[in-house]
Formats: structure tokens, sequence, C-alpha cells
């Protein structure tokens, strides 16, 4: 792969989420580390008088132990899988009217070994692409009255065959020597944000920079978008008007990665994952959108913390974490919840597989994420409804 900026959680995720972790590749949300092993411990925040996640075992419950359903059964119910026909996917929205959601997916035998975006109706379960169908695809979002979408494609790439080309031949080569090949997401200069008018299909380019641009989501008001980019030269945050217009700076941290950034339903903060501490060793950091008040919400570098995502009230977000001390142990990713302003955190999932990239629906009844739930099956998404903690108990 070319200009690429090596992540290694990324490496890590992406042998967790896939039955042979040698033929396959991964986007930037769509990420966790190299398996479903036993964590030893919880993750700790310097913010938190009490940082142990509430409710959970010390342990990773193993795929025959079924207390781990119990375990989930506190916090989540009718639980569902809702795609199953992809070689992988992940990193799902819904809609405004939460009728439908947007995701990332590989579809076998396609020519293409990269992720398209593809609209899903809940009820009826069918699906279409919308991506162009060649190149790399991610982090897709709806608008607000959800007659168009936004999501990164490196499609005007003029050698995307030969990249596509490129990756099966690797993947090939790499089953025939047994060998798991190390990842790293590619950050495509080719890769833009792109908005489309699902009606007419028709695409524009929000971004026209050199470079990466990706990552993004828009206000609940739906007149800003926030993402990644790294026309600067590192990868930092920046906001945008919809339409592309006013570009500014959100982040000033060179040298490192600043992405997956949200705002907050009442847009007056950003919700982001950066490895400020060290590299690769990513932490949760919010942020006014004005840029001001920064700060960390974790800090544990034994520990790997990111996708957070937003609750109703900005007072909580849900995320995904998991122990990274042991470099002889494989870490496995779960969900957690936590209140930003106490730093009090909660253990949601406890499937002996990996479960990342959640998100809540438009009336926050339900979550939506990426779950490999026994361990060994390849990604996909999954849904149940959910009950916030009590921070009572």
């Amino acid at each position: 792969m070319r200009y690429f900026f090596a992540l290694g959680f990324l490496t890590i995720f992406l042998a967790l989420t896939q039955s042979d972790p040698a033929q396959q590749t991964t986007g930037p949300q769509d990420t966790t580390p190299q398996n479903s092993a036993p964590q030893n411990s919880t993750p700790q925040n310097s913010t938190s008088k009490s940082s142990t996640p509430q409710n959970s075992p010390r342990k990773s419950p193993s795929v025959n132990d079924n207390s781990w359903i119990q375990a989930e059964s506190v916090h989540l119910k009718n639980i569902k899988q809702l795609t199953k026909d992809f070689v992988r996917a992940g990193e799902a929205y819904f809609s405004p009217d939460g009728k439908d959601i947007i995701y990332q997916a590989e579809v076998k035998d396609s020519g293409n070994p990269f992720y398209q975006i593809f609209i899903q109706n809940l009820d009826s379960g069918k699906y279409r692409r919308i991506s162009p169908g060649n190149g790399r695809t991610t982090c897709a979002y709806f608008t607000k009255d959800g007659k168009s979408v936004i999501f990164a494609s490196s499609h005007e790439d003029p050698d995307t065959a030969k990249w596509q080309k490129q990756e099966y031949s690797k993947r090939e080569e790499d089953k025939k020597n047994n060998r798991h090949r190390r990842y790293s997401w590619d950050f495509d200069p080719y890769m833009d944000i792109y908005q489309m008018n699902l009606e007419s299909g028709r695409m524009t380019n929000l971004t026209k920079s050199k470079g990466y641009d990706a990552e993004g989501s828009f206000s609940q008001d739906g007149s800003q978008i926030v993402f990644c980019s790294n026309r600067t030269g590192s990868l930092e945050l920046f906001i945008m008007n919809s339409d592309g217009s006013k570009v500014r700076q959100l982040t000033h941290t060179p040298n490192c990665y600043n992405g997956g950034p949200f705002f907050s339903p009442d847009g007056k903060k950003v919700i982001f994952r950066s490895d400020r501490k060290e590299k690769d060793r990513l932490q949760i950091y919010v942020i006014n959108s004005d840029g001001t008040g920064e700060k960390a919400l974790t800090s544990n570098d034994k520990w790997v913390y990111w996708a957070p995502y937003w609750y109703k009230d900005n007072r909580h977000i849900i995320f995904t974490a998991a122990d990274h001390s042991n470099p002889l142990a494989r870490p496995n990713y779960d969900l957690y919840w936590m209140n930003i302003e106490t730093g009090k955190t909660t253990r949601i999932t406890h499937a002996p597989g990996q479960d990342i990239l959640p998100v809540f629906s438009p009336d926050y009844k339900k979550i939506m994420w990426t779950s490999s739930r026994d361990g060994y099956s390849p990604v996909q998404i999954y849904i149940a409804d959910f009950t916030p903690p009590n921070e009572d108990n």
C-alpha cells in the first residue's frame, strides 16, 4: 500500500474482525485488535474516582461460557444481526427517521476487495450499493433530511483497478504462505468526502483538497460537517459548512492522529480519538466546537479507547475500548458507557468476540454496532434495545 500512516490499533483490529485476517482489509473506523483473548483488567480513567466499569467481570468469557449473555442482558435486549451476505460489514449509522441504515461492506467476488457503501431498510432487510463500486470508501452519514448522504471515497484515483488487483494478489500470497499480514489503513491522497443525492445519484465533492479527507459526520442541525484531514501535513480535525465552504481547523496537534469526530447533540462540543500520549495508543478527547476547552476523557496508556458516540443528554458517551497491557495477549474490544463529567464508566458488552463502533438510534432507544460476537466469525452489524446504566448503583 502507498502513502500510509500506520496505526497499530488498526493492525490489531484487522485480525480480530475476520475469519481469515490474511485475506481482508478494513477502513479507519472499522478497526479492532488481533483477536478475542481474555481481558485481565478494566479501563482506568484518571478523571474518575471510580473508573472501573460497573457490573463487569474481570475477564471476558469463553465461547462456551454463556454467562456473558446474562451480563449483557442488563443493558442490551433483543439483539439482532442485521447483515449476513457480506464478507464483512461495519460502521453503520441510522437515517434520521430510523427506518434505514447506511454502512460499509465488502462483497465477495466483486472485483473490489475494499469497502463500498450500502443503504439497508430495517424492516425489509433489502439493501443496495450507492457508492461508485471502485476504489475505497468509508465513513458514511445521512443528511438531516435523509435525502442525501456523505461518504469518503477514492474512486477518482486513476489507479483504483491497479490497487484492487494488487490487494487480491497479496491476499492470495498470504493465504498460500499461511501468513497474517500486518495491516495499516491507507490514508489515500485521493480520498475525498462526497455528498450524494439519493434520488438522482448525483455526487458532489465537498473537500476537493490534496490529501486524505474522510471520517465526516454532521452536526444535528445539519449545518456543519466535522472531519479528519491531513491537508496541513498532520491528521487534524476540521469543520466545514454542509456545502463544503468555510473550512476551519479544529485541532492543532501536529504529528499525531486525530479522528472519528462527532458533534454533541447540542452542537457545542466534538468528541474524538487521538494518540497524543503515545503513538497508536488512542485515547478519547472532547473539545468545544469553537476549538477551546480541549480535555482528555481517558488517560490509561495501557488501554486503547476509540469510536466514541454521544448520548442525547450531552453528558454521556458510548465507546469502544480494550486492554493492551500484555503484548502477548490479544485484546478483546467491548463497548463502554461513560459520564464525561464524572468519568464514571460502565461496561455494556461481554461477548467473547469484538464489539466496536456503537451508535444510537434517533430516539436513543436502540444501539447498533459492529461485532464478531463469537470471536471467530467475520464482523457484521448488530442492533439491540438499550437500557442506560443506572449511575446511582
